[in-house]
């Protein structure tokens, strides 16, 4: 059992205020990793079982990645985005190679939220229209851009309370209490839903539909089986682009390389960031396929970001494929099958936990009053209300594991590392347990 002396006010700390920030929380303030471990200032370590924010996907301390960032350091340590650098080439290459096949081009940025804002940008441009459709309950990111992508309230009313971004329409997620049906059923109404939506905003006037092929910090729910194959039929049938937000679901999470393979439909661009460096050092960007590479070449970019692939970073992403490629991907489909029976398990032992949703090592732990089927709190609704998940996160943070709380803040997100083992996955859910008992029980 961790003692709660190392966390401290942010006072205590220093002058930094973290993104996120709550002045009534305390803080963990994190000084060394290993693996799936990681340390704090007072010596205590925890099980990494968030990754630290979904994107530490090949754990803490990947010689490879360190090596890579070091050796590009020595040779030249910043090149002008606009200019060519082997590094960044290279990477370009190598991601294109183990992206889904039609997608044949890359361009960087430096975060998810930039990615994000790169693609809606090429696509506006590249389809002569001005709306993009995401799902409510979503995260896109929280620029400007973004966050009118985003579903989440929390955000985009935070960064659109002064100033909103035009051209971000909605559409409901496919979840089984929203459409009140399940499996073929649930995947048939909700993508007609999609159509409807679409034709009742005009085709003509929507670039793109933007959408996670597991949802990230919203629950680590997949689609029903069915629906991305009907969601890529209407984009060709309304010529509309599919823009997979891979920031997450991206390089390996999911047990593939990309989310959107463990789908088997092709979109149109991926989106990324997180994991393609193991975040060792900021790098995001859009893989698009070649017709649109094309327009974009042909007309030339107006715009820019002085840190979009820095070599740096491209580095680290050319080891980090590596690494995921040398058996960390192989891992997350050995331990899948084992993190989804003992997260069920966890579900059975506890009458409050009303399901447990993901795929690969992306996985949403939902908690619900069993005797009303409601939520015990919903910061969207009332953010001042007593909210025993944040309590069962905290109870397991106390006793050395780290998880996320998710958006909604019902649910619990459990997304490790993909350098974890057999027993890491054990002993993660037996804390997660104790933790659920210490708060219901």
């Amino acid at each position: 059992m961790k003692s709660n002396d190392s966390a401290i006010k942010l006072d205590e700390l220093s002058s930094n205020i973290p993104h996120w920030y709550d002045p009534e929380g305390d803080g963990v303030p994190l000084t060394e990793g290993c693996g799936a471990t990681v340390t704090d200032a007072a010596g205590d370590s925890y099980l990494d079982f968030v990754s630290s924010l979904y994107c530490v996907n090949a754990g803490h301390d990947d010689q490879r990645i360190i090596e890579a960032i070091t050796d590009q350091l020595g040779r030249i340590p910043y090149v002008s985005s606009a200019k060519e650098n082997d590094a960044r080439a290279r990477l370009a290459d190598a991601l294109a190679d183990v992206a889904p096949e039609p997608l044949t081009d890359v361009t960087f940025s430096v975060s998810g939220s930039e990615a994000n804002e790169l693609a809606i940008q090429i696509a506006r441009e590249s389809q002569d229209a001005p709306k993009v459709l995401t799902r409510w309950q979503s995260y896109h990111g929280s620029t400007y851009g973004a966050a009118s992508l985003t579903g989440d309230p929390e955000t985009r009313n935070a960064v659109q309370s002064h100033a909103a971004t035009t051209g971000g329409v909605k559409f409901l997620p496919p979840l089984p209490d929203v459409f009140d049906a399940e499996g073929a059923e649930l995947a048939e109404k909700a993508a007609d839903h999609v159509e409807f939506v679409i034709r009742n905003e005009g085709p003509d006037s929507i670039a793109a539909i933007v959408i996670e092929p597991v949802a990230g910090s919203s629950g680590g729910f997949p689609a029903p089986p069915g629906y991305f194959e009907r969601l890529r039929e209407l984009c060709d049938e309304y010529d509309i682009l599919l823009i997979a937000d891979e920031v997450i679901t991206g390089f390996g999470r999911c047990g593939e390389m990309f989310g959107m393979q463990t789908e088997g439909v092709d979109p149109d661009m991926i989106t990324f960031a997180k994991g393609v460096t193991s975040s060792y050092v900021p790098l995001g960007g859009v893989l698009m396929r070649e017709a649109i590479a094309d327009r974009v070449r042909d007309g030339g970019t107006a715009v820019g970001q002085t840190f979009a692939g820095h070599p740096v970073a491209c580095a680290a992403g050319l080891a980090a494929l590596e690494a995921y490629e040398d058996g960390l991907i192989d891992n997350v489909q050995s331990l899948a099958p084992v993190l989804r029976e003992e997260l069920e398990a966890l579900a059975e032992r506890h009458d409050v936990v009303a399901e447990v949703r993901g795929r690969g090592f992306l996985w949403g732990v939902v908690v619900e009053d069993p005797e009303t089927g409601e939520p015990f709190a919903n910061a969207w609704v009332d953010d001042d209300a007593e909210n025993p998940v944040e309590d069962v996160a905290e109870a397991a943070r106390d006793a050395g594991l780290l998880v996320g709380v998710g958006r909604p803040n019902f649910q619990l997100l459990v997304a490790p590392p993909l350098c974890i083992d057999e027993s890491d996955i054990y002993d993660a859910v037996e804390t997660l347990d104790e933790a659920f008992t210490a708060v219901f029980e």
